[in-house]
């Protein structure tokens, strides 16, 4: 009989989703580095060495690899000759608590995301509590914990269905990726669960994300069953579908498929696929009774020197002197450095915003001839003007697009991924532009941010209206005044890059 104190399981949840705030898995880092080096797309390659300089920094820093630092998702596998000592508190309650103490660590502040009542007032509970819970009572005399921190740009690309028990999977996976557009922030990882029932499938695909990058051992040493002939297969198609880092395009989507199934009835065949998007954060520990959990940091010789550069054909602007005609020059794809004043304003910024100009409201910040960025930063710590400050997912301000840029006069946006079909016609109509910034390298970004101040709705947090002022703060012309979008020309040119590459070998 092994007695576990309440508080080493507390302490140990903290611990661990600090750990991972800022330590990326060694396994992660190196698949992404080789990604890098076999990388042939400019904008791709580009993308992954952001990510890789700001995983090196974050490791150093004790800083949070994403300004998203995620819903809190752990798996507990209580062995039955465990016993409690000291508990006063539930399982759940010692590991939201865990939770709690992780989340506003004074020396490391991680941003609080989960809002309660979420067809309602959705009202921070401001320490990022509760998590979600997977229990399993097992044989032995351990409690082992896997914690993981997920960003909502990939959880929300999570994809579900009850496919017929004769429809390939392979297929369903390979028609669905495109659909998910870059707000995932890839190259990551596909978790893919088959079999049960729906939340079956969904337990699973999530708990697979917990398990360390193989796929190349796997393909070096063949596969051993149909799953692990599934995941080489869907490893190399999903690749050759060109979407590339950040969906700019290039070789590598995926860095691994994780495939768990399950028995299924025999009508059903339900499956679903949860990707981890760059920030891929999780760690395993395990307890034994003697004290808290102890969780070894990556060395710094696993961390690849790489230095970023935006080139001679960078171009330099100032938003605070920016015309509209200014805009209209700039090409797909080319690398700006933006200098100034910028504002930002996220979802519920976007949602007030629009309320008021529909009751003909003054706003309380003018945003004609701006730019906006798109992010909800982590609070500063120490002499930080602000925390890791990377963007969120640009498609879901695409329904206030329109209105904003002709209601005030907006002239530019900043964000991630790729925008819909509405928000780039909106775009092309205003003769406004929208701006990539990588995502997953939030503390790089951080470091282009001279001065910040909050001008609007305070109330509302991270998600308030601040105004930042950058130097060379470095972004991509993701769609120009034209209406032309790299996120569908470069995937589109890269596809038939591979495409004919591949048929080239077979000949």
């Amino acid at each position: 009989m092994t007695v576990i104190k309440q508080d080493d399981l507390i302490q140990s949840v903290a611990d661990a989703l600090q750990f991972i705030s800022y330590y990326h898995p060694v396994d992660f880092i190196q698949a992404m580095h080789e990604a890098y080096l076999r990388e042939e797309s400019p904008a791709a390659r580009d993308s992954m060495a952001q990510i890789l300089i700001n995983s090196r920094m974050c490791a150093t820093g004790h800083r949070p690899i994403c300004q998203d630092t995620g819903i809190v998702t752990v798996f507990v596998r209580v062995g039955m000759d465990v016993r409690w000592d000291g508990a006063t508190m539930s399982l759940d309650d010692m590991i939201n608590e865990g939770v709690r103490r992780a989340y506003n660590l004074p020396e490391n502040v991680l941003r609080a995301s989960i809002l309660a009542d979420p067809a309602g007032a959705r009202k921070n509970t401001k320490d990022n509590t509760p998590a979600v819970i997977h229990y399993s009572i097992v044989p032995g005399n351990t409690v082992e914990v896997d914690v993981a921190a997920k960003g909502g740009g990939s959880e929300n690309k999570s994809k579900m269905a009850m496919l017929n028990p004769s429809d390939s999977i392979v297929d369903w996976v390979l028609k669905t990726v495109p659909t998910m557009g870059a707000g995932w922030c890839p190259p990551g990882m596909l978790g893919i669960g088959i079999g049960g029932t729906a939340e079956k499938a969904a337990v699973m695909a999530k708990e697979v994300l917990m398990e360390s990058i193989d796929i190349h051992e796997l393909k070096a040493r063949g596969p051993q069953n149909r799953i692990e002939e599934m995941r080489l297969e869907l490893f190399e198609k999903v690749n050759q579908l060109g979407i590339g880092a950040q969906g700019l395009g290039g070789l590598t989507t995926v860095l691994d498929v994780k495939i768990m199934d399950y028995p299924t009835h025999a009508a059903s065949l339900p499956v679903c696929m949860i990707p981890n998007c760059a920030a891929t954060r999780h760690a395993h520990f395990v307890l034994d009774g003697t004290g808290p959990a102890s969780l070894e940091a990556p060395p710094l010789d696993a961390y690849p020197e790489i230095v970023w550069e935006a080139g001679p054909s960078a171009r330099r602007v100032n938003l605070d002197t920016l015309t509209p005609e200014d805009v209209q020059s700039w090409k797909p794809g080319e690398t700006v450095l933006l200098n100034g004043k910028m504002l930002t304003g996220r979802d519920a910024a976007h949602k007030r915003m629009v309320e008021m100009l529909n009751k003909g409201e003054t706003l309380p910040v003018d945003l004609k001839g701006r730019f906006i960025y798109y992010v909800g930063p982590v609070d500063p710590v120490g002499d930080e003007v602000v925390g890791p400050a990377g963007p969120t997912t640009a498609t879901r301000m695409d329904k206030f697009t329109r209105q904003i840029l002709e209601q005030t006069g907006l002239l530019g946006m900043i964000g991630k991924s790729e925008r819909g079909p509405t928000a780039i016609e909106a775009i092309k109509d205003n003769k406004a532009v929208y701006l990539m910034a990588v995502g997953g390298a939030a503390y790089l970004v951080a470091q282009a941010i001279k001065k910040s101040k909050v001008l609007a709705f305070a109330e509302l947090g991270m998600e308030a209206i601040y105004e930042f002022e950058v130097k060379d703060m470095p972004v991509t012309v993701a769609v120009d005044s034209q209406g032309e979008s790299v996120h569908i020309t470069g995937p589109a040119i890269w596809q038939k890059k591979i495409s004919e590459s591949l048929a080239v070998e077979v000949q």
